[in-house]
């Protein structure tokens, strides 16, 4: 990478384009990823659960939910090993391959009314696939697009690959949300298949795109330099541990309140409270829509301002309005539920947007992809993965929604301890205050991580 101020403008239209590519990708990654959050909220849990309560078997829905987030830190240690030996550009074509596999089979998949035990077994081989596929894939998206982005331009650049999850998300809920005028029996027998089944196409757009692009800029240099000596993993593990921990913390609000938000809420407003399942569907597609438009913001904020003080303005009021929307959820009115979830949505997606760009500047060229995979998977497989589960367990338990908003306010007072963290200790190592998108050297010193 030029790390001259005179960027030119080569430089700069391969950097757009590998921002482009970063999005495309992870947007239907994250739309195929998303597809079955939506399903197990509405349906799996009466086609692959059908002998259990309809709370228990939303419940195991969810338990197969999170069996998808609990595999990502294998794909995340597979991919991130390649990606960081061989390069980043065949890591995320096979990713976006193996995912387009896992989907399509899901959409295929027989009941358990059909197949009897089998049906659960193979949906959970299914979503384990698509969970090692997403964990190499997050970690190459974010990469392609900060490693080709201009000097201080990192956080603004890695913002690209975030922004393919709001975007699959929305996709995923408007999917859903088209299939509502189908009557119970039609949507249940054939009509969910529908968006894990078309998915196929999106794939075949994305593998296209993705084979056109070239291997970052920093990556070739650290094959030149030879900087690929060691196992990524060991490395990460020895001399990068502290900086994996706090990485995971801070990942925590922006990950795991999507769930709660979206998945859990869903399950629990057409379920105890009453709200018609295209209803609270067009809450969720609404906030996803302002999410789109919002979250870009975080990056842009990060990078004009020091980003310690960003990320607190960005999480604090999530402290505040993610209870509120839980008390306008529950008043049963759509206008409120709309209004409390737009509310709740807009802090911690500007998190998210600043999140890929900060954590790709605390780990060295050469275990990058590794270090940033790790930090960011094992944070969803042990805190998103399970956030709709744990949130229906408290409130099976206590038959209270306030246990799950307590866990809501966790997460983030997590993440906001560990990013400050993360980012102190990065400014004392340097020994300077950094600034907030200065870009990482193609060969960062030790001291510096």
């Amino acid at each position: 990478m030029n790390p001259n101020p005179e960027h030119t403008a080569h430089d700069t239209k391969a950097a757009r384009r590998a921002g482009v590519t970063a999005f495309v990708g992870t947007t239907i990654e994250w739309f195929d990823f998303y597809i079955y959050g939506t399903a197990s909220a509405l349906v799996l849990g009466k086609l692959f659960f059908p002998d259990v309560s309809p709370a228990i078997g939303t419940l195991a829905a969810f338990a197969t939910f999170a069996v998808g987030f609990i595999a990502r830190p294998l794909g995340g240690i597979v991919f991130g090993h390649f990606g960081d030996k061989f390069g980043r550009k065949n890591a995320v074509i096979t990713t976006l391959a193996i995912m387009g596999i896992g989907t399509v089979g899901v959409g295929l998949l027989p009941t358990y009314a059909q197949i009897g035990i089998w049906a659960p077994i193979l949906l959970v081989l299914l979503r384990v696939l698509q969970g090692i596929a997403m964990g190499g894939e997050w970690g190459g998206a974010v990469l392609i697009a900060t490693e080709f982005a201009p000097p201080r331009k990192k956080v603004l650049y890695g913002a690209f690959a975030q922004q393919g999850s709001p975007v699959g998300n929305l996709l995923a809920t408007v999917a859903f949300l088209g299939l509502t005028a189908m009557s119970d029996a039609a949507f249940e027998g054939w009509g969910w298949r529908i968006p894990f089944v078309a998915s196929a196409a999106l794939v075949v757009v994305a593998l296209y795109i993705r084979l056109r692009i070239q291997e970052t800029p920093e990556m070739k240099a650290a094959v030149e330099s030879q900087e690929k000596k060691r196992l990524p993993l060991a490395e990460v593990l020895s001399t990068h541990k502290t900086v994996l921990l706090l990485g995971v913390g801070a990942v925590v609000a922006g990950v795991a309140i999507t769930y709660v938000k979206t998945t859990f809420a869903l399950a629990w407003a057409t379920t105890d409270l009453g709200f018609d399942r295209g209803d609270f569907l067009l809450v969720i597609t609404l906030a996803l829509v302002a999410q789109v438009i919002v979250q870009p913001f975080g990056a842009i904020l990060a990078t004009r301002i020091d980003v310690r003080r960003a990320v607190l303005w960005m999480l604090i009021p999530e402290l505040v309005v993610l209870p509120l929307m839980f008390v306008l959820i529950q008043t049963g009115s759509l206008t409120w539920a709309i209004i409390g979830m737009v509310l709740a949505t807009a802090p911690h997606a500007m998190y998210y947007a600043a999140l890929a760009g900060i954590l790709a500047q605390v780990f060295p060229t050469h275990i990058r992809y590794t270090g940033i995979s790790l930090s960011y998977q094992l944070s969803t497989a042990i805190f998103a993965g399970t956030a709709p589960m744990v949130s229906q367990f408290l409130l099976n338990r206590t038959g209270s929604i306030w246990p799950v908003v307590g866990l809501g306010l966790g997460y983030v007072l997590l993440s906001m301890i560990c990013m400050t963290a993360l980012l102190r200790r990065s400014a004392t190592a340097s020994g300077a205050e950094p600034e907030p998108a200065d870009p990482a050297p193609a060969r960062a010193p030790a001291a510096t991580h």
